[in-house]
C-alpha cells in the first residue's frame, strides 16, 4: 500500500518565462489542435483509402494514434500551467499521467522501430517483402510494442506509486515526470533511478541501435542502385522516417540518458515542451507534404465525396 501523506501536487510549469505564459498559451493550444487535427487526418485517410492500407501506412496510423494520445497526456496540463498561478494534480491523477506519458513514449519509440525494419525490407528485401510483412504480421508487431511497451513502463512506475512523498508536494515541472517526482520523495530514490536509466538505455538506445543498423543495411542497397533517379526514389521512402527519428532520439537522450535524473535544468525542459507540443505538430507534415500517395489519396477521397454529393443532389 502507497504511504504517501501527499494526496495532490502542485505543478510550477514554467516560471522562468512567466512574463510570455500568455504568449505560450496560445502558441500551445494552436500547436495542440494542429497536432490533433494533422494525426487525426493520417487516421482517416488511411482508413477510408484502400491504396494506403499498406504496412507502411498501417504503422504510420499506428504512430498517429500514438501521438493524439501521447501529446493529450500533457499538454491539456501544461496549457492550465500557463493561465494559472496554481495548478494542481490529484495524486492518482500524477501517477497516471507519468504511467501513460513514458508508456506511449515507449511505444512510439519501437513503433518507429518496426516502421525502419518495415523500410529494410522493402528496400533491401523486396521480392520477399510482400510474403513477410502481411497484414496480420503488421499487426501483430503493432500490438507487440505496445505490450512491450507496458511491461518495461509499469515496473518503474510502480517503483514511483509506492514511493512515500512526505515532504513538499511542488512538481518543479509542467507534469509528473520522472525526474521531479525522484526528489520530492523522503526515501532511497536510487533503484528508481536505476531501473529508470535501464528502462531508458532498454528502450532509447537499443531502438536507436536498431534502427541505425537497418539504415546502415539501406543507406549501402540504396548506394548499390545503378540509376540516380532509383537511388533517388528508394532515399525519398525513407527521408521523413529519419528526419522524425532524428528531432525525438536527439530530445530524448538529452532528457534521459543520463545517470542523475533529479539533475534537471531549463534546457532539458525545454526539450520536454518541444517534444510534447512540437514534435506531435511537426510529425503529420513531416509523413504527408512531400507524399504523393497521400495527395493522390486526398485527391481521391475528395473526388468520391463529391460524386457521392451529386449523385444525392440529383436524386
Amino acid at each position: 500500500m502507497n504511504a504517501s501523506t501527499v494526496s495532490e501536487f502542485i505543478l510550477v510549469g514554467i516560471p522562468f518565462l512567466y512574463d510570455l505564459h500568455k504568449i505560450f498559451f496560445v502558441i500551445g493550444l494552436f500547436m495542440y489542435i494542429i497536432a490533433i487535427l494533422g494525426n487525426g487526418f493520417i487516421l482517416v485517410i488511411v482508413a477510408i483509402e484502400p491504396k494506403l492500407q499498406t504496412p507502411m501506412y498501417i504503422f504510420l496510423s499506428n504512430l498517429a494514434f500514438l501521438e493524439i494520445c501521447y501529446t493529450t497526456t500533457v499538454v491539456p496540463k501544461l496549457l492550465q500551467t500557463l493561465i494559472k498561478t496554481r495548478t494542481t494534480i490529484c495524486f492518482h491523477c500524477c501517477m497516471a499521467q507519468n504511467f501513460f506519458h513514458f508508456t506511449f513514449g515507449g511505444t512510439e519509440l519501437l513503433i518507429l522501430t518496426v516502421m525502419s525494419f518495415d523500410r529494410y525490407l522493402a528496400i533491401c528485401k523486396p521480392l520477399q517483402y510482400p510474403m513477410i510483412m502481411t497484414r496480420n504480421v503488421c499487426f501483430q508487431l503493432s500490438l507487440a510494442t505496445w505490450y512491450l511497451s507496458l511491461i518495461v513502463i509499469f515496473f518503474q512506475c510502480l517503483l514511483v506509486w509506492r514511493m512515500p512523498f512526505c515532504a513538499s508536494n511542488v512538481v518543479d515541472h509542467f507534469f509528473c515526470d520522472a525526474a521531479p517526482m525522484f526528489s520530492l520523495a523522503c526515501t532511497d530514490t536510487y533503484l528508481s533511478e536505476l531501473l529508470g536509466l535501464l528502462s531508458a538505455l532498454l528502450i532509447v538506445i537499443l531502438t536507436l541501435m536498431f534502427t541505425t543498423v537497418s539504415y546502415i543495411c539501406i543507406i549501402s542497397t540504396i548506394m548499390r542502385i545503378p540509376s540516380a533517379k532509383g537511388r533517388k526514389k528508394a532515399f525519398s521512402t525513407c527521408t521523413s522516417h529519419l528526419i522524425v527519428v532524428s528531432i525525438l532520439y536527439g530530445a530524448l537522450m538529452a532528457m534521459y540518458v543520463r545517470p542523475n535524473l533529479q539533475s534537471s535544468s531549463r534546457f532539458t525542459r525545454v526539450l520536454a515542451v518541444l517534444n510534447t507540443v512540437l514534435t506531435p505538430m511537426l510529425n503529420p507534415f513531416i509523413y504527408t507534404i512531400r507524399n504523393t500517395e497521400v495527395k493522390v489519396a486526398v485527391r481521391n477521397a475528395i473526388h468520391k465525396r463529391r460524386q457521392l454529393l451529386n449523385e444525392d443532389f440529383f436524386k
